[in-house]
């Protein structure tokens, strides 16, 4: 874990007044529960917070920017960007998950490295943001950190859909998916998953379900397809 506070706010390009807030949206519930005595508190109230901020951000950023879409078509775009995979990616953008306080346990089974909880973090964040500076503050961040490439974002969301297509249009042989590792406790299990052409594995991911597992080995795909 890194507590070079000053090197994370120079990642997400943002001064806490209160560091207090900051210490908060990266303090996940299995640390505070090692450390009750303290009454550390988790970052689950400010994650509840910045979903809300991001929802409304990225609807009101939809709505100015893409003018020609329905309604159907903003929601199905809004979801691509704030779902939890594409969420997690960010993260690990501005390196957030290395600076998570995380309990021993979680930290042992790669809760450093699981979406869940990396999402999570970045909401809380939000939440902090806004708290810390206002809405504007908050927009800015959510503007440079979420809603930027967004026709790379689409294409992770639509990941299998996508290479299917791309496979089918120019007929070069049979996509298929197989999960070949899972790790960690039943309750948390962590899956590897390939994608494979015919007998050739052509991309490789990893997520908390299979689904999740098999659209990462697609986006994946997509990317060595691209260069």
């Amino acid at each position: 874990m890194n507590q070079d506070y000053h090197l994370l706010e120079e990642k997400i390009e943002y001064e806490f007044q209160e560091k207090e807030l900051l210490i908060n949206a990266l303090t996940h519930t299995s640390f505070a529960n090692e450390h009750k005595a303290q009454k550390v508190s988790d970052n689950e109230r400010l994650e509840f917070l910045g979903d809300a901020v991001l929802e409304m951000v990225s609807s009101e950023f939809l709505y100015k920017h893409m003018k020609k879409m329905s309604e159907g078509e903003m929601s199905k775009l809004r979801a691509s960007l704030v779902c939890e995979p594409t969420l997690a990616l960010d993260a690990q953008e501005i390196e957030l998950p290395e600076f998570i306080y995380l309990g021993k346990g979680e930290e042992a089974t790669g809760g450093r490295t699981r979406a869940s909880i990396v999402s999570d973090a970045l909401e809380a964040l939000i939440g902090a943001i806004f708290l810390d500076g206002g809405i504007e503050a908050a927009k800015d961040f959510i503007y440079r950190v979420v809603l930027n490439d967004i026709d790379k974002k689409r294409m992770f969301h639509d990941s299998k859909t996508i290479l299917q297509e791309r496979i089918d249009a120019v007929k070069s042989g049979t996509l298929s998916y197989k999960i070949i590792k899972e790790s960690g406790p039943d309750h948390n299990k962590t899956f590897e998953a390939v994608a494979m052409l015919n007998d050739r594995v052509i991309g490789q991911g990893t997520g908390q379900n299979k689904k999740t597992a098999e659209q990462q080995a697609a986006y994946q795909a997509l990317k060595q397809l691209e260069k």
